[in-house]
């Protein structure tokens, strides 16, 4: 703690207020630990009272634009606390609670001969939870979130996207904040694509630089769904590299736990169903799997429905790949085979109990 304290008051003689949060909070969470909540929450009280978000974007208010467009080319969003929960696996929690951990404690690492940067690069498939770690990490740090607009940070003339680059960067160091760039493999291209012009490979040699030249105060998270097409260099700049993949069936199960959670159903009770739907979700995003079942209680509520039901996420999971229900002999085998009952699916479809029967087997 003798650590945090001398960090604290570091920060304190260089005016740096950022520093004296950061460390303050982490000494509170130290003296958590060892049992002495009541100074803990004195600490977080006074943080509270006296770290206004809003004199730290006096810096930040007016934004970088694309001259040519005249389009701004971030957005900047202060930290929000949501109901939404962060569900990775515990091998990428402890990633992120470490790279959160490296931003505070950089000082010591700095003093310990260690050299880090402060950037993250997340891949892996869309909607995998590449911007909830952004948004978690601005919440978690106290940070502005400063997300890039790619539509208007690629110029219609060639030569200004690295001009607009450098405006961003130059933007993101004014205070600390996370510098977000989603859709990273648009500017980060391999250098030795043949496909590329010259002008695009000057692009990337500008953003290589304005990386090694970023604020250590700040810090930047790149993300991309295709890591395959990043130039060698550009790894080379992160300290912290993620994939996020899609989720196995532990985590698919704790969606579905969460998802489900917002109304009554017939279905966090039941293992057998819960187990069945997390087998039909396999290779799919926790953003999918989501907006599966919220369009499935959306359904229910606006048909004045008290409770959701098995059949209405089977439903919403079976119309993500058929569009169409013409063929209803796939989709009542499809509802049969996981676990619905003949009387079930002609309760739930209205269908005919003939129909149903002339389509799977005789119940025994």
């Amino acid at each position: 703690m003798f650590v945090e304290l001398l960090k604290i008051i570091e920060g304190g003689m260089s005016k740096d207020q950022q520093k004296v949060i950061n460390f303050s909070k982490l000494l509170a969470q130290k003296l958590v630990e060892s049992g002495d909540d009541k100074i803990a929450k004195r600490i977080n009280k006074i943080i509270d009272a006296n770290n206004t978000n809003v004199a730290s974007l006096d810096s930040l208010i007016s934004k970088p634009f694309d001259n040519d467009s005249k389009l701004e080319t971030v957005d900047v969003f202060l930290p929000v606390e949501t109901a939404d929960s962060l569900i990775f696996s515990n091998s990428i929690e402890e990633e992120i609670k470490d790279f959160i951990l490296s931003y505070y404690k950089k000082d010591l690492l700095i003093a310990k001969g260690i050299e880090i940067n402060n950037n993250l690069l997340l891949y892996g498939p869309p909607g995998t939870g590449k911007t909830s770690v952004a948004k978690y990490i601005s919440l978690q740090l106290d940070l502005p979130l400063v997300i890039v607009r790619l539509d208007s940070l690629i110029s219609s003339m060639l030569g200004s996207t690295a001009k607009n680059i450098r405006k961003v960067f130059d933007f993101a160091s004014r205070k600390p904040c996370v510098l977000f760039l989603d859709e990273f493999d648009v500017i980060a291209k391999m250098r030795d694509d043949k496909h590329e012009t010259g002008e695009l490979k000057r692009v990337v040699n500008s953003l290589i630089q304005n990386i090694d030249d970023f604020s250590g105060n700040s810090i930047l998270i790149a993300a991309t769904n295709h890591h395959q097409l990043l130039d060698s260099a550009i790894w080379r700049r992160f300290d912290k590299i993620l994939m996020l993949d899609y989720p196995d069936q532990k985590i698919r199960l704790l969606l579905l736990e969460e998802f489900l959670s917002t109304m009554k159903n017939d279905i966090s009770k039941d293992e057998k169903k819960l187990i069945k739907l997390s087998d039909l979700l396999i290779n799919i995003s926790p953003a999918e799997i989501k907006s599966i079942i919220n369009t499935a209680i959306k359904k229910c509520v606006l048909n004045d429905k008290l409770e959701l039901t098995y059949y209405d996420v089977l439903y919403e999971i079976y119309i993500r790949e058929n569009p169409s229900l013409q063929n209803e002999e796939k989709f009542i085998k499809f509802l049969y085979e996981n676990g619905m009952t003949q009387k079930d699916i002609v309760s739930s479809t209205g269908f005919s109990i003939r129909k149903v029967r002339n389509y799977i087997p005789k119940e025994h």
